[in-house]
């Protein structure tokens, strides 16, 4: 292989760590949920996974298949830590480490072989130090790029390891669902199955101009996937560049038709969104509102600001000004807001064009929240009405940095 990629997928994470966590619950059928009753399954443990359960399933519907479920709140904090560890264990075999979400990661270890000799020494050294340390197991493909030590690491589990080696690439991919591969989405696998194209090879036969009709330049790129080519780099936390959007989602304790009390949920995730792009000194200019109602359908308003926004007065306002324009045809379950559109060339300038008053007010806020956890001091119209929603992590989460979150 020219490179040598690890894909490193940790096991049922979450539902993984809370058996460790907690002993009466190994053995059993758990899953983790944000909330009580408010939010879909976030990670089944493999024993409820033999029941047909999976993430993205409602609780009431896992409870017919499997009665004696267990929920188990979910520990956002504890999983945060538990990942942020795996990860420096992942660095001592290549600086070249590419967080994924909180239980993935890639490793491009071409440069590492010197010191430990191959790449299934150093999957057996990774698998081995975090069982011991944590008593949690992974999945690890071995391949020579990205797209293929993912689709690696998926075909045995739990606790798996898979080489893919190039000479085995047409063979593996000529009867795989186009949707099996990272990045093929459902919708893009429907739309390639009304072509008649349900596997990677059909997808890798087929006329490269038909796709760019249909695709775009994606066209190019889903060929390229269906034949096992990818030149994307491992990239490290510190080469990432900017991240190009902040934000913070919750699902709502219960459905909210009342805009007033919709109001009190849009401040507190603008003074999350405020407090996160302060922190790294980020002003932006367009503002997207994430609503979905209370049977799953799920939209986003964007609009751009005439100046940019790091305040998180500025952010409500804008947000409430996206959402007046809305008729609301359902009660709410789920809110977020995201700030992107970074503008540099006012950047720092903007944090000076507000209230002098409400400038000092804001970072003598942050400091202390910075210091004791959200929300410590807070704005008076937030007061007892903090919603006490799921706050899931992110699949953007990351151990340092702009995408860090402070798990509480």
């Amino acid at each position: 292989m020219d490179r040598i990629i690890l894909h490193v997928d940790m096991n049922a994470f979450f539902a993984a760590v809370e058996q460790q966590s907690n002993p009466a619950l190994r053995g059993k059928p758990i899953v983790v949920v944000g909330s009580a009753a408010r939010t879909v399954i976030l990670t089944a443990s493999y024993e409820a996974r033999a029941f047909g359960i999976k993430t993205g399933m409602r609780v009431f519907e896992a409870r017919r298949l499997c009665p004696q479920l267990i929920q188990v709140p979910v520990s956002n904090r504890l999983y945060a830590h538990v990942s942020a560890e795996i990860m420096k264990i992942l660095a001592d075999y290549t600086p070249l480490v590419q967080v994924f979400s909180i239980d993935e990661a890639f490793l491009d270890i071409s440069g590492s072989l010197g010191l430990f000799t191959t790449p299934q020494r150093i999957a057996y050294l990774i698998k081995s130090r975090i069982k011991t340390r944590f008593g949690l197991t992974c999945s690890i493909g071995i391949a020579p790029n990205k797209l293929l030590a993912k689709l690696a690491s998926e075909m045995k589990k739990p606790d798996g390891l898979t080489v893919i080696m190039p000479e085995l690439v047409p063979d593996i991919l000529r009867d795989l669902p186009v949707g099996d591969l990272c990045g093929i989405g459902r919708q893009t696998s429907r739309q390639l199955a009304l072509l008649g194209i349900i596997t990677c090879g059909q997808l890798a036969a087929f006329p490269q101009e038909i796709l760019r009709r249909k695709f775009g330049m994606v066209g190019d790129q889903l060929l390229r996937m269906a034949q096992g080519i990818d030149d994307s780099p491992v990239v490290a936390a510190a080469d990432e560049g900017q991240v190009k959007s902040i934000g913070h989602s919750t699902t709502l304790a219960q459905d909210l038709s009342d805009r007033s009390a919709i109001s009190v949920v849009l401040l507190q995730l603008a003074e999350m969104v405020g407090r996160r792009s302060r922190r790294y000194a980020l002003a932006g200019r367009t503002l997207t509102l994430t609503v979905r109602y209370a049977d799953f359908t799920t939209f986003t308003r964007q609009q751009k600001q005439p100046r940019p926004l790091t305040l998180s007065g500025d952010i409500y306002l804008a947000a409430l000004k996206i959402l007046d324009a809305i008729v609301l045809e359902q009660p709410v379950r789920l809110l977020g807001i995201s700030l992107s559109g970074w503008d540099e060339a006012v950047q720092q300038l903007s944090l000076f064009n507000g209230n002098e008053r409400e400038l000092r007010l804001t970072a003598a806020m942050d400091s202390v929240n910075n210091k004791l956890g959200d929300f410590t001091v807070t704005f008076a119209s937030l007061l007892y009405k903090l919603d006490k929603g799921s706050h899931v992590i992110s699949p953007a989460w990351r151990p340092e940095g702009v995408r860090h979150i402070d798990m509480s």
